[in-house]
């Protein structure tokens, strides 16, 4: 649960980044930073969606 706020986090931050750089017209650091958004937001919601359904951060497997 720790690491996937800690991931959260990460993505929350690169959303700031995607933004900031839009306006210094930056877009090979808009492209890896909405990249690292949409990885690091996916695992993490994935992650967190997991727990609350299952009660474990891994899937069942049925």
């Amino acid at each position: 649960m720790f690491l996937s706020i800690v991931f959260l986090l990460i993505a929350i931050l690169c959303a700031f980044a995607v933004i900031r750089e839009l306006r210094r017209k930056n877009f090979f650091a808009v492209g890896f930073a909405a990249l690292t958004f949409i990885v690091f937001g996916w695992f993490s919601v994935m992650t967190i969606f997991s727990i609350i359904t299952t009660g474990t951060g891994a899937p069942t497997g049925h």
